[in-house]
């Protein structure tokens, strides 16, 4: 009778428990960060949501196969997935504290027992052999458990969003290097172009100095300028070269396994169409930078609840069977049988200044992830908005650029066929040619910098990636 009503107190004591510390409430963004973007008004951006595999709409068959295959095997990738497996094993073994601990005890000694010990008829020399079973159970009263399996499945959740933002940061670098590579190519194309054009100006000019109808300054200034841009088309194939080899890492390469085909494009990399950047709202609950803040922030508010429990008692519920006999066949026949159950208390309210010195610590822990998560959102917010701008500002800079080289590609006309009918003299041509070319490079400069500010403003807006996961 005793023992029932022991067992159905401390089972009452296990269901009552409850987990201290405090519990976790999402913390709130400024109201306006949920608005539209302040330069996401541009005719060139459109409020539709953030496509999830954004780099489809470049339409480039060999862009997406290096983006899958970074996916899957880029370093950085790799590693954050090993992060999750690791933070998946510490969940696990934060959930293991719920369950029972057994644990399995034998030992065997040879003794001599003193005379005034030994019972009659009993040997005073001999093996003694003993085996038992030991079983306890941590009653969770005030939630230690249950708070480190809520830090554990934030500590998940926070490695997932860092994957995430891993596979932002690959999937924005493997476009990019992509891009990079057809950019300097166009650009070489546009250097031979400027290169083959003074060429034909030079021999022009060869040929009216040989006629004594120019100088032979005339035709040094035109080759100067000429072997000036000449010099300009190493550069930039070491610039392809580079983001080639880039690519290649990015994709899990070395540079010589880089297949043939990601070099092959010579047109820079472009979405024409207006791009879909959603509103800050969406932007938040996208990138996994803000979400990995989040859940950083829930699990060390789940810890200040770990540390405020060792304030309390703990209490075990524990057990034990086992047998002693002079030989292990005695054990399992017939041999001396015991058990036992009962709590076990253990309270340390003696010196609480350590415990509450850590408590202080993991509420300081908690308001620095606070400040982190605000100063994330900020950022976030911050990145998007110069992204957007910067993507903005670079399109009108290049419509500027091209109405330029219009204007020069005239100007050279006419100087050209001025000169032809000797109505100018070769300094007029010579500055017409310089301001075509350098307008041309421009250009073609520009084309790769709007690439670019595309590629900054996919990754600010979190590259659509909303994977997530729960345990």
């Amino acid at each position: 009778m005793k023992r029932q009503i022991l067992l159905s107190t401390l089972s009452a004591l296990a269901l009552s428990g409850c987990a201290v510390g405090p519990e976790f409430a999402p913390p709130v963004p400024p109201v306006a960060s949920s608005g539209p973007f302040i330069s996401g008004q541009d005719q060139a951006f459109a409020p539709d949501p953030l496509p999830a595999n954004w780099w489809r709409l470049y339409n480039d068959p060999v862009l997406d196969s290096l983006v899958r295959d970074a996916l899957a095997a880029n370093t950085d990738v790799r590693v954050a997935t090993a992060r999750i497996e690791r933070a998946r094993a510490s969940l696990r073994g934060a959930k293991g504290d719920r369950l029972p601990q057994t644990s399995i005890d034998a030992g065997g000694n040879y003794r001599r027992l003193p005379e005034n010990q030994a019972l009659p008829g009993m040997d005073r020399e001999g093996w003694n052999v003993n085996a038992g079973l030991n079983v306890s159970y941590e009653a969770d009263l005030f939630g230690r458990v249950s708070r480190n399996v809520e830090a554990g499945r934030a500590d998940l959740a926070a490695a997932q969003a860092d994957a995430d933002a891993v596979k932002v940061m690959v999937v924005a670098e493997t476009t990019r290097a992509y891009a990079d590579a057809a950019s300097s190519a166009a650009r070489l194309k546009v250097a031979d172009q400027i290169v083959s054009l003074l060429d034909h100006s030079l021999s022009l000019t060869r040929q009216r100095h040989d006629a004594g109808m120019e100088s032979g300054l005339a035709v040094a200034r035109i080759a100067t300028l000429r072997q000036q841009r000449a010099a300009e088309i190493p550069q930039i194939a070491a610039q392809r070269q580079a983001a080639l080899f880039r690519l290649a890492t990015l994709t899990g390469r070395a540079p010589a396994d880089l297949p043939p085909i990601a070099g092959e494009r010579s047109v820079s990399l472009e979405i024409t169409q207006a791009i879909p950047v959603g509103d800050g709202a969406a932007l938040l609950a996208r990138r996994p930078d803000i979400r990995a803040a989040e859940q950083r922030l829930a699990a060390d508010t789940a810890r200040i609840g770990v540390a405020t429990a060792d304030l309390y008692p703990k209490i075990s519920f524990g057990g034990s069977v086992g047998s002693t006999g002079p030989d292990i066949g005695d054990i399992f026949s017939g041999g001396p049988f015991n058990w036992l159950i009962g709590p076990l208390l253990s309270w340390t309210f003696p010196n609480t200044e350590a415990i509450r010195a850590r408590i202080d610590a993991a509420n300081a822990d908690a308001h620095a992830s606070l400040a982190n998560f605000d100063g994330t959102v900020l950022v976030a917010l911050q990145e998007t908005e110069t992204a957007l701008n910067a993507y903005s500002q670079s399109l009108r800079r290049r419509a500027a650029l091209q109405e330029a080289q219009k204007e020069a590609q005239r100007a050279t006309r006419i100087t050209r066929a001025q000169q032809k009918e000797g109505t100018i003299n070769s300094l007029d041509l010579l500055e017409s040619e310089r301001t075509l070319a350098e307008t041309t490079a421009q250009l073609a400069d520009q084309d790769a910098q709007v690439s670019d500010a595309q590629i900054d403003l996919f990754r600010a807006l979190g590259g659509g990636w909303e994977e997530s996961s729960s345990e």
